[in-house]
This record gives structure tokens, sequence and C-alpha cells, in this order.
């Protein structure tokens, strides 16, 4: 069974087509390179597989659950991180990685568990304590993949995860990406021919 499956999905915002009829298939240990131009529509098929977009017509199924019929099981088994990267700023890393953690109905040693392994795996430990508006970019993105990843998904949703990291940064979230890969089915988008 395909991890994540589109046939002919399409969105159309007025007279405008943003997506005309995408179709692919991910498997678990997979990662898809969703490479295209700025408004060629990567945000948009990642917003309708997360469930924060209805299609147009066409289907999409993560984990065998349609995203229109099942979008409460197709969330719990994603992990999205937005383009925009939504954190809030005055929180520090942990408050906000506890905070996520209990809107995802984790109480206790669990969140406390949850948080330190998202920690250690996005490289985190350090700046734990530290408000979210302090951290370099780099360090704000990582964040952001600590939050999808305190549930262990299944499948991870990254729009555009080193858009705006020096180089360094890029290769760190890189090897995070390849790290995770055999135990996930992994969809990255981004507009550069070298990040696939």
């Amino acid at each position: 069974m395909a991890m994540i499956e589109t046939k002919a999905l399409r969105k159309v915002f007025g007279p405008i087509e943003a997506v005309k009829g995408v179709s692919f298939r991910v498997d678990n240990g997979e990662v898809l390179g969703f490479l295209g131009p700025n408004g060629a529509g990567k945000s948009t098929v990642m917003r309708m597989l997360t469930c924060f977009l209805t299609p147009t017509s066409g289907t999409a199924s993560v984990g065998g659950h349609d995203i229109l019929e099942a979008g409460m099981e197709v969330r719990r088994m994603t992990g999205y991180v937005s383009e925009t990267n939504p954190v809030y700023g005055d929180m520090t890393a942990e408050s906000f990685l506890k905070f996520v953690a209990e809107m995802r109905g984790y109480r206790g040693r669990e969140i406390t568990e949850r948080v330190g392994r998202a920690c250690e795996l996005c490289a985190l430990m350090d700046v734990r304590p530290q408000t979210i508006d302090t951290l370099s970019k780099g360090y704000q993105r990582r964040v952001g993949v600590a939050q999808a990843l305190l549930h262990d998904p299944k499948v991870l949703v990254l729009d555009e995860p080193t858009d705006g990291l020096d180089p360094n940064q890029k290769h760190e979230v890189r090897s995070l990406i390849r790290e995770m890969a055999p135990d996930k089915a992994i969809i990255v988008s981004t507009h550069m021919l070298e990040e696939v």
C-alpha cells in the first residue's frame, strides 16, 4: 500500500488553475523531491495532502485514508512543516514544543519524553530554553521540524524546509531527512534543483 497517493489532483482558485491533475505515489522508506518554480502549486498540493485545503477534483490518500473522508486520521499520521514555519516567537523552543504536544493530546511524562526525543533528533537540546525569536532562522526551522515529529508520524510533508538557510544549515536538514527516511514516507518541496 502506498503511504501517499494522488490521482489527477486539481485545485482551482477562481479563474486560476493552481494544480493541474497531479498524480504520484510515495511508499514507506521513500523521499519524494517535489521540484518546481515559485508559484507552481507545490504548497497547494501539500496543503491538500495535509487537509488544510480541499481539492477541486481528483483523489488523494495518506496511509490508505482518503483526505476528504478521513481528515482526522490523515492529520494523526502526518507531520507537516509549512513554508511559513508558524511558531510562536515569544515562547521558548521547549515551551512551544510542549504546547504542541499537549494540543496533540499528550500529558505529563509523555510530553517530556516526546519533546526530549524531538529536540535530540533536531539538535535543539542546547537552545531549548531560548525564545524562538532569538534563534537563527536555521534553528527556528528546526523547531518547526521538531513539532512535526512529536507524534512520530509515518508521513512527513516538508514545504521548502531549507529555504533561507545557510549551506551548513541546509546540510543539517538534509542529513536529518536522510536519517528519518527508512521509517517514513517523506515529501520535500523545493524550487531549487540542487535540493533534490
